[in-house]
């Protein structure tokens, strides 16, 4: 099957669209370069829709290179017949590829290998035929050393029949959908995990039963990691003679005397080779589908946690709260450098309230603080307590942040390489302070399975997962645009076109020659070539630049057409940049090429309005309610408000300012029915809920947004 072909039957794109993403693909153009600056050449296909035909050329090479070893391998053995290379050669799937495969496989020594030896295949092929009678003494004949008698012969033809049933790629064909559409999966727990204190949480497994069809990715997830702890045993089924009645009517069965024996080897087969292998396949292929559901889910969530609303360039006073070992405090400017780092102990069991009030106050004053920042973690609302305790001179805004990921961060190779004079906690509270000023900067640092936003992270494939997350990361960079003067080596290396390698030339650029001053001369820095540049300049900002659009999305090489715009109206560049009143009145059709379009001219025009504007929102202060500290203040009816930090396809968690999040099952988001969770609530969004219900012994509190 040719490519342009395979990839239109699985997605609904025009072909132009396809053969000129696959074209720029192939030329090692990124996805986010592709999205944004080719939207002629794709027909404005968006980063999704590129992605996804990015995905299924990949699907499509690694079919094409087994295609080519299949027909290798069974030239080898003598038996490609023409027949048999078209179906190969015009196979759309793997799996449909495997069944063709499937009898020239070279199997271990089976039943039906050793009734062949025995020279049983034209017995079975007199059975198959449903002519012969006294299929006995026709056995009889095939006796020998190894087949003492008739009945030894029959038995010995019905495992080659029972070996042809099972490589029968129409039998696989439609058993795959039988199971496929009515398998059940069936869950039973195991004896000695009943009472079992940990095994509790899988409970609602114990004896559990539905239609693989129907169970969603995240209840799948849960049962198969119940049974990787051995908790539970698991049964995939469908009706037995709906099977047999399949396969019978397959192989057109008639009532003749070998019916009998046919029927027995259709039961063998299905028994002892179909049933295992597709009870296994279907399996397999629901987890995968459950991979591919929590891996979205996952993506999405990074997606709102990365584009974040930033503080912004302001002085922070960031604290990593905690009891005993008392709260690590650092002060940092507005690049987020470290000024200073102490620590205090406000709280039990030293209670030194006094003294932390003026070392806070202290520390606000000389490093002019303009934000505190509070880690969510152990001991932090106390400390956001204490903090509006302090009587300052000058009014400080206050933020309780994510932290997740920051001991990850504190304790990995890049903040070594940051903070070698520093220990973890001071690294760790840095990392604080730093996900205020701009989330994106400092989440990139951190592996995107340690930020803890998703569900089954760790059960699904890591790949997978990972490629995922890295696509994401890069998105969601390219869309902001980088600072080439300020960004880390992490950030940049997620830049279109840079990479690691690059990432790291360009720091040692920094370095050695001061400030970045144009984006023509990044050409200078090494290995960054011009198709780098072409890839990566437009989404590397230059501030302060001598060419204003080196500020800015435009590519540079829309350059002379912004130039020959600003000439057509009667104005320079300087002058064009943010005049609405100009820009709204350019002819657009005027300036169409054949290799530019309006869209291209349309996202041009926009970015000349707001060079380089953050599309992220404003940030916001959040209170909870002072009333409530632990789960135990919590009663039946209360209204609270919180912040959404997890969702899931069940439903989404909220933080209420206790140290367990409650959780708002997807039933109880709306009055109607919701089925997609981020349709209602994003990561990050300010709630007001109603508590439902509390456990306090398994410490599990379900919320409401319905009134």
């Amino acid at each position: 099957m040719e490519l342009i072909p395979y990839i239109k039957t699985k997605i609904a794109v025009p072909e132009r669209s396809i053969l000129n993403t696959v074209r720029l693909l192939n030329e090692d153009a990124t996805i986010p370069f592709i999205a944004r600056y080719r939207k002629e050449l794709t027909g404005n296909l968006d980063e999704v829709e590129i992605e996804k035909i990015a995905e299924l050329l990949k699907s499509y090479l690694e079919l094409e290179s087994r295609k080519k070893s299949i027909i290798k391998a069974i030239k080898e053995q003598n038996s490609l017949t023409d027949s048999l290379l078209a179906k190969i050669q015009n196979s759309d799937s793997m799996v449909e590829l495997e069944d063709l495969y499937l009898p020239f496989k070279k199997k271990r020594r089976t039943k039906a290998e050793v009734a062949r030896e025995a020279g049983l295949e034209p017995l079975a092929k007199i059975l198959m035929s449903q002519n012969g009678d006294n299929l006995v003494q026709v056995a009889s004949r095939f006796l020998s050393k190894e087949v003492k008698s008739a009945s030894d012969a029959l038995e010995g033809a019905q495992h080659i029949i029972a070996e042809w049933i099972s490589e029968n790629p129409y039998v696989r064909q439609k058993l795959r959908r039988l199971f496929q559409n009515n398998a059940d999966i069936a869950s039973k727990v195991v004896k000695s995990e009943k009472e079992n204190p940990a095994a509790q949480k899988y409970k609602q497994y114990f004896d559990w039963n539905e239609p693989l069809k129907r169970i969603p990715s995240h209840r799948l997830l849960a049962i198969l990691r119940a049974e990787s702890e051995g908790v539970i045993k698991l049964k995939l089924d469908v009706e037995k003679m709906d099977a047999l009645r399949l396969i019978e009517n397959v192989l057109n069965l008639k009532n003749s005397s070998a019916s009998k024996y046919i029927k027995e080897a259709i039961e063998d087969s299905y028994k002892r080779l179909l049933k295992p292998s597709f009870s296994n396949e279907v399996l397999s292929e629901a987890k995968n589908k459950a991979d591919e559901d929590a891996i979205q889910v996952f993506a999405e969530n990074l997606e709102q946690l990365l584009l974040a609303p930033p503080l912004g360039n302001k002085r922070i006073l960031a604290l990593d709260p905690g009891f005993k070992s008392g709260c690590k405090l650092v002060c940092l400017d507005e690049n987020g450098m470290l000024l200073h780092n102490e620590t205090i102990y406000p709280h039990p069991p030293q209670k030194e309230m006094t003294l932390a009030i003026k070392k806070i106050k202290s520390l606000v004053n000389a490093y002019n603080i303009d934000a505190i920042s509070i880690g969510n973690g152990t001991a932090s609302r106390e400390t956001e307590q204490f903090i509006k305790k302090v009587p300052f001179n000058k009014e400080v805004a206050v933020y309780v942040v994510n932290e997740a990921g920051a001991s990850i961060y504190s304790a990995s190779k890049i903040a070594r390489e940051e903070f070698p004079d520093y220990d973890i906690t001071v690294r760790g509270a840095v990392s604080i302070g730093r996900r205020l000023i701009d989330p994106l900067a400092e989440l990139v640092k951190i592996d995107a399975k340690s930020i803890g936003v998703g569900q089954y992270q760790h059960d699904v494939d890591q790949t997978r997962l990972k490629n995922k997350l890295d696509a994401v990361v890069m998105t969601c960079v390219n869309r902001i645009g980088i600072n080439v003067n300020s960004a880390s080596k992490e950030l940049l290396s997620y830049v279109s076109g840079i990479g690691p390698v690059l990432a790291e030339n360009i720091i040692s650029y920094r370095s050695e020659k001061g400030t970045i001053q144009s984006r023509k001369e990044l050409l200078q820095i090494p290995r960054l070539g011009a198709k780098a540049y072409e890839q990566s300049a437009g989404f590397l900002r230059i501030k302060n630049a001598k060419n204003p659009l080196d500020d800015s999305a435009v590519h540079p090489e829309r350059y002379e057409l912004v130039n020959k715009i600003a000439i057509d109206y009667g104005t320079g560049i300087n002058q064009l940049i943010g005049n609405k009143e100009v820009l709204q009145k350019v002819a657009l059709e005027t300036y169409v090429q054949k290799d530019l379009g309006i869209p291209t001219l349309k996202d041009i025009i926009k970015e000349l309005e707001k060079p380089g504007l953050d599309p992220r929102s404003k940030i916001k202060v959040f209170q909870f309610d002072e009333n409530v500290n632990t789960i135990k203040d919590l009663r039946t009816g209360m209204k609270l408000p919180g912040i959404v930090n997890n969702i899931t396809n069940f439903g989404c968690f909220v933080d209420i300012g206790v140290k367990e999040s409650g959780l708002i099952h997807i039933s109880k988001l709306a009055n109607e029915y919701i089925s997609d969770v981020n349709s209602v609530v994003k990561l990050g969004q300010h709630l007001i809920v109603t508590v439902l219900e509390v456990d306090l012994d398994l410490k599990r509190i379900q919320l409401s947004l319905i009134d």
